[in-house]
């Protein structure tokens, strides 16, 4: 295994930017930096939002927001996004595919200084042409448009409301759209994807036979941005079908007249680039430190990573096996180490010999991106409050303040149901059935709230949302339950969701890993045993003792779960219970409060009608010790009050299309991210979210359980593998999931925004007549309309329609 890499700072700095030249600018922006900093940003803004500069003549060149999202393919640009409201702020640095070595080199020396200028607290991203980040691609949501040349070679970004274009986009991409200026001939058409063909007025989009639904959306949104951005809503959009062209006579003629006639063949599809890696568990820590002039990068852990690792006075490297590389600065590292983390990162893939398109991260201490916090097995912010609500999991307990439910609350505040895994208050109805040859069993509701290990049941819960009924299916697993009862049990899911017409959400629930409501609906009665059946009839192993460990503080969230009965289960944070053949004792910690006393004493009444005795810890009577197989250390230290890391929520389209899971991240998100063909991943760290759109593949929909259980498996921070993982349809989201998204709209999908509605809408009878006057020649103008072209557009509107449809243009 190699663990430490040497390698000149000095060298790997010429190695990025080779040109002898390269050092005279460098000392040249050192000292313009160091002499005329203010003078350099100032046109950098404070205030939130979106600012892009291209590198010209050696000078930071503001972009027009007008031209944001196009990025011409031999410059380079600094990119800064401010979030706002104390959020963190992002500098990206894009490398245009022809730029200059030159350019590349200013461009990051603008982005380490401009880092300084804002305190250091930025985080810094190396972006390439073709492999930008999602957080990069998330600031364009209609896609990224490369254009041929550069600002130096006297183009402009966009001059609006110009007319006198021509440019043919190659369009790709499903989630993450580009769209690159190819040659303006049929030779750069394919049958896989899709080409806008711009001629200013008229915008013809022409989809390949074999380009899917989502593609043809994207496009289109594509080109109605380019029509308000650049021609101020003053341009025609019109969508022809390849293979289908006989039906698009109009736009045809425009295509031909442009291109010529189309060819009989063109040429087959191209597969896309794979839009992400495979989610890498590959990851390393390294500490960055220098010896005698070198860079020395020694490797200091593999994953799951802790926070205690990184240490204030250091940098370290994060590597990812190539897959992205990130760079974290202490907040007590000398200044030069913090100034040349991002060249040192440029600098560590050259001598990985990783592609030089790898995703680079610069960051400083105590500004974390999300991606950095989610590879590490817990993360902790400095002065971290305690959240809202508890959470219980095996070998830890969160003492946190409890709040009373407000299903109102809840509904009027749907992040406050998402951070506290809520619903609603759990007063809706239970209907709770077993797995008994492998065919339901309803339950006898004298007994809901007790299960055994040795089964496996579904619990439908109902309530009322907005004068609706909903519904939320829990499939809970036995730990000891066959493989035969588990698959059933999934089975049996699908019959009832079919009985209500696909409208539950299905929840997978592994014993001991129950979710909050999941508590919350039994109302502090769940009682979980180890082993055996509640069949009836059933014979049950019954020992001679069996000892329960209770977890909460009030309804909302108290669980009784069977421990081994012997002294070394117990916790002096606990409370328990200990039921012998002649007696109930209910052992009270040294380390619980009143209100888990209270819970205990409730759930006691379930487990047992005896009489209770009551033992505090320290006076126990010698008979609980020869219950329990006698007297034995257990862990008596008071536990310290923690809570669950917080983690941002991250969001992913999945796919198992080549064979291999693939997620690819969509960063910034909101609902419009959610499409109707995907299946995508919603990772709030405490439960993973299964989202499936009404047209998404089946293959993939069935998949879609197993794809969460690998991402679980195989994700770098060494995850629980019993997460809950909700599964979700389109148009039966619960709070607990739109709560994670800004502005949640329910009739989102109800009409208007669909592809074929687009489409509708843009190849109007009036549309394509408008599209036909525009590219006539003036003297087919004047012989259709009986008007030359300059007093036709003096005309009032009702007037020129009439021409129009004199003429029989529609």
């Amino acid at each position: 295994m190699e663990s430490r890499i040497e390698f000149s700072i000095e060298r790997s700095w010429s190695r990025e930017t080779s040109r002898p030249s390269l050092h005279q600018t460098q000392h040249q922006f050192s000292r313009m930096m160091s002499d005329d900093k203010p003078d350099a940003f100032r046109n950098v803004s404070r205030k939130p939002g979106l600012q892009i500069w291209t590198i010209n003549n050696m000078q930071m060149a503001p972009v027009p927001a007008q031209g944001f999202g196009n990025f011409f393919e031999g410059d380079c640009y600094i990119v800064l996004y401010n979030r706002g409201s104390g959020q963190s702020i992002d500098i990206h640095y894009w490398i245009g595919k022809t730029s200059s070595q030159d350019e590349q080199g200013s461009a990051a020396i603008y982005v380490t200084q401009l880092d300084e200028f804002l305190g250091g607290s930025p985080v810094q991203h190396r972006e390439v042409q073709g492999c930008e980040s999602p957080r990069f691609r998330s600031y364009f949501k209609n896609g990224l448009i490369y254009k041929k040349g550069g600002v130096a070679s006297g183009f402009h970004h966009v001059d609006t409301n110009v007319y006198n274009v021509l440019r043919l986009l190659h369009v790709k991409g499903r989630k993450h759209v580009t769209a690159t200026e190819v040659e303006v001939s049929w030779n750069s058409f394919n049958n896989g994807d899709i080409f806008l063909l711009d001629v200013g007025k008229a915008i013809v989009q022409w989809n390949g036979p074999q380009s899917n639904r989502r593609e043809k959306l994207k496009a289109v949104l594509l080109a109605q941005d380019i029509r308000d951005r650049e021609r101020g809503g003053r341009a025609q959009i019109g969508v022809v079908e390849g293979g289908d062209e006989r039906d698009s006579p109009e736009l045809m003629n425009v295509m031909t007249t442009v291109l010529g006639q189309k060819p009989a063949q063109l040429k087959p599809a191209t597969a896309d680039d794979q839009p992400n890696l495979a989610q890498n568990n590959s990851v390393r820590l390294y500490h960055v430190f220098e010896n005698s002039g070198n860079l020395v990068v020694q490797e200091v852990a593999t994953q799951p990573l802790t926070q205690d690792l990184l240490r204030s006075g250091d940098c370290y490297i994060l590597d990812q096996k190539g897959s992205s590389v990130m760079v974290w600065k202490g907040k007590h590292a000398s200044q030069e180490e913090r100034r040349e983390a991002l060249n040192r990162a440029v600098g560590y893939i050259k001598a990985k010999n990783y592609p030089p398109s790898t995703s680079v991260e610069v960051m400083s201490e105590g500004g974390e991106s999300a991606m950095f916090k989610h590879l590490f097995k817990s993360w902790r912010e400095k002065g971290q409050t305690q959240g809202l609500g508890a959470t219980y999991s095996v070998g830890k307990i969160a003492k946190v303040e409890q709040v009373k439910f407000n299903v109102m609350e809840l509904h009027a505040r749907p992040d406050l149901a998402a951070q506290q895994r809520m619903v609603d208050d759990a007063s809706g109805d239970i209907k709770v059935w077993r797995i008994e040859n492998l065919e339901l069993a309803e339950v006898d509701p004298s007994t809901y709230g007790q299960f055994y290990g040795g089964d496996c049941y579904l619990v439908l819960y109902s309530y009322q949302r907005s004068h609706q009924l909903q519904h939320i299916l829990y499939m809970w697993q036995g730990r000891h339950a066959t493989t035969d009862e588990i698959t059933a049990c999934a089975y049996q899911a699908v019959n009832i969701d079919n009985k209500y017409n696909g409208a539950p959400v299905q929840v997978r629930v592994v014993m001991g890993k129950e979710p909050r409501h999941f508590l919350a609906i039994f109302k502090g009665k769940l009682l979980i045993f180890e082993g055996g059946t509640g069949r009836p009839g059933a014979v049950n192993p019954n020992p001679a003792a069996r000892l329960f460990q209770v977890r909460g503080t009030s309804e909302m969230n108290t669980k009784a779960t069977e421990v081994p009965s012997r002294a070394s289960s117990l916790n002096t944070n606990d409370v328990f219970l200990l039921k012998t053949d002649h007696k109930c004792y209910l052992w009270y910690g040294k380390g619980c409060n009143g209100d888990e006393r209270v819970m205990g004493r409730a759930i006691s009444d379930v487990l047992s009608r005896q009489d209770k005795q009551v033992v505090m810890e320290g006076q126990e009577p010698a008979e609980f010790w020869v219950a329990l197989g006698g007297k034995a250390p257990y862990a008596s230290d008071k536990r310290l009050q923690t809570e669950e890391p917080r983690h941002s929520p991250r969001l992913f389209e999945c796919s198992n299309q080549t064979g291999q899971f693939r997620m690819t991240e969509v960063d910034d998100f909101d609902q419009s991210d959610l499409d109707e063909e995907d299946v995508m991943l919603l990772d709030t760290w405490e439960e993973i979210f299964l989202w499936v759109g009404k047209l998404a593949n089946q293959a993939e929909t069935k998949e879609a359980w197993n794809s969460a259980q690998e991402y679980l498996r195989f994700h770098p921070a060494g995850r629980d593998p019993d997460t809950p993982i909700i599964f979700i349809k389109q148009g039966y989201e619960p709070l607990t999931f739109t709560g994670w998204f800004n502005a949640w709209d329910p009739h989102k999908w109800s009409g208007g925004n669909s592809y074929e509605e687009l489409k509708k809408k843009l190849n109007d009878a009036e549309s394509l007549a408008q599209i036909t006057v525009d590219y006539l020649s003036d003297v087919d103008f004047e012989n259709l309309l009986g008007t030359t072209r300059l007093d036709f557009h003096r005309l009032p509107k009702w007037r020129q329609n009439d021409l129009k449809k004199k003429a029989g243009l529609f």
